[in-house]
This record gives structure tokens, sequence and C-alpha cells, in this order.
């Protein structure tokens, strides 16, 4: 093996490095938080799906193509997604610009460029470990939020016979469910759904009603404080304000917390200035590696390792099939290591115990 090789190699090593404090999590004591670059992992030849100013770009030339941008309006959005740094606020105004001038948000035709943008989405599929990753994970029951306005980890779920479901905001009943963990196959996004005929938002006041109703906001502040929040995928998910606004603005002493995000590595410094500034908001920040295609394998390895966590409901449930199934020797010995005296826990009870052989 030359020097290159040996280079890489140790490269492609130190990114399947994993936190201990996060491969022994349960899966159901995790949140996912994914952002674009799951569905940039997932359907590259998409370039919308790429990150924010991908999808912000595509929106503005297809409006153009549309007619449903003047030609001076998308040649300043244009500016402005090129140099300014809060690309959340240009994409609210831009949302603004394509709707009537009445202070609401809908209609517009924001949605309508979505759909063409995002037309026939699962013809685009061509790597979906990650979203296999992620389904695992959501089989032991880890919840998923989104930032996304695209449905593709639903659309292959539904492939693979999962009962997938969209969740709004809008819905206070769903939302509720979701929050409570009752609907394991949801996948709730923040912002809306292209497919949505209600349009999308991209600040709280879009959702006051969410944000001033003191049940939801309860369930939500109360997700933050009580699971651990891993977001893969993510950019600018802790400066996007609706996400602020559901759960980071009332909950004390974040520092406390313990959530997890996984990054790019591109700069050093850079990096771990972020990794410092993270952990203020009680966030553990790892890279992936310094190239996005390391991005899917790490995720598949972190998933395969958190999924092998057994609860101690699932061993106890082990416990009680062995002891029940006809291998009375595999649960003799099951028992035994639990260090439990066998002869007493699998003793035939009523008339199994009169019963000759």
């Amino acid at each position: 093996m030359d020097s290159l090789e040996k280079t890489t190699h140790r490269s492609e090593q130190k990114s399947r490095k994993f936190l201990k404090s996060l491969i022994q999590k349960q899966p159901q004591e995790l949140l996912l938080v994914i952002g674009t670059g799951v569905s940039a992992a997932a359907a590259p030849g998409i370039p919308a799906l790429c990150s924010w100013r991908s999808c912000l770009e595509a929106v503005i030339e297809t409006a153009e193509q549309l007619d449903v941008l003047h030609p001076g309006d998308a040649a300043q959005f244009r500016r402005k997604v090129m140099k300014d740094r809060d690309l959340l606020v240009v994409a609210h105004d831009l949302i603004r610009k394509m709707s009537p001038r009445t202070g609401d948000t809908k209609p517009n035709f924001f949605q309508d460029c979505l759909m063409e943008i995002f037309d026939n989405l699962e013809q685009h599929l061509q790597h979906p470990q990650v979203l296999q990753s992620i389904l695992s994970l959501m089989d032991r029951g880890t919840m998923v939020l989104t930032t996304n306005y695209d449905n593709l980890l639903e659309i292959f779920g539904q492939q693979q016979n999962r009962p997938m479901e969209s969740l709004d905001l809008k819905d206070k009943t769903k939302v509720l469910q979701w929050a409570r963990g009752h609907i394991r196959y949801g996948v709730l996004h923040i912002h809306g759904l292209y497919t949505d005929p209600c349009g999308m938002v991209l600040d709280p006041s879009g959702y006051k009603d969410v944000t001033q109703d003191p049940e939801v906001m309860e369930v939500f502040q109360s997700l933050y404080r009580t699971r651990s929040f891993l977001f893969v995928g993510c950019g600018e998910t802790l400066r996007d304000q609706i996400f602020q606004a559901l759960f980071l603005y009332s909950v004390p002493n974040k520092v406390d917390l313990e959530h997890y995000m996984v990054v790019l590595k591109e700069s050093e410094d850079h990096f771990f200035k972020h990794q410092a500034d993270m952990l203020l908001h009680g966030i553990k920040v790892v890279s992936y590696g310094a190239c996005f295609d390391h991005f899917p394998g790490y995720v598949q390895d972190l998933a395969t390792q958190i999924c092998r966590q057994r609860s101690p409901d699932a061993d106890r449930a082990d416990s009680t099939t062995l002891a029940g199934s006809g291998c009375q020797d595999c649960a003799k010995r099951k028992l035994e290591e639990n260090g439990i005296e066998a002869s007493k826990q699998l003793r035939p009870s009523g008339t199994q115990a009169s019963r000759g052989p």
C-alpha cells in the first residue's frame, strides 16, 4: 500500500469513529433532525435538494420560466442568494414576493415552483442507503422531523411497506400524537411539504397558533429536554426561526443537554470553533469526514451501531419468549446467564405438570 492509499485509508478510518455517548443511545432515546444533506445524498440528480442555496436558485430559475417572477426581481434575488448569509430570510422574502400583498403567505407561486422542481422525485432516487438507515432507526423508535420540503424519505419508506405519514404543524391532533411517540412512521415537516396546498412558511408568525398553544409547546419543549436530538445533513437548522421558536427559546440550561450534530469538516479552524460554540447549546458536533462522499457510509455505520443497542424491555421480552418456547435448553441457558434459577422459571404448571412425556 503506497503512502497515498495509506493516507486515504486512515482518513476513511477516522471518519468512522463514533462517540460512545452517541452509539450507546437507545434508538427510542433519539430524535433525528434531517436536512438537505440527506436528500442530496439519496437523489444527487436534483440540484435543488443539495442545499438551501441550490434550492432557492432553482426556485428563481423556475419562477422565471413560469413567468411568475419579474426578471428584475429575479436578478435581485439571485444577488441576495449569492451574497446574503441568512438564506432563510432570503427564502422568506422570496415567498412574500410571490404572494398577494395581504400579509398572508397563501396562496403563492413558491409552491408551484417547488412542485415543478420536485416532480417525480421517486424516479431520481439513486442512493437509498441513507434513507434505509433512517428507516431502520424509525423501526426501533427514533422520531424524525425535517426542515426539508421534499418527501423522499416517505416515498422510500412506502416502497419498503412502512405506513409512512407526512405531518404538518397545522394539524394539532397529529402533531401531539407524533410528539408523544404515537405515530412511529410519521415525519414532521416544520416548514411544510411542497405538496401541501396551504403553502410553505419560513417564520414563526405563520405558525402563531402553534407557538402560542401551551399544550403543543410544552410537548415540544419536553422533547428537547428528554430526547437526544441528532442533526444529520443539517447546515442552518439552529438558525431556523421556526426550529428556534419550537425547541430553543424557552428551554433553560441548554448546556446541560446532550444533543449531536454530524457535519462536514472542510476547515479545521472553522470546525473546532463551531464545535466549541455548539457545546454552549448542549450540542456535540462530530465530523463525518472532509468530503461529502463520506456522508452516506458514515450515516449507515452510525445507524448500525445504534440499532445494535438492546433495550431492557427487549431483553425481558426475549427471556419470556424463550421460556415459553419449545426450546427449553436454550431458555435454560438464557435464564442461567441472567442469574435466574432455571428450575423455578421453567417448571410447568397446571395440567402440563402432571402430563407424562
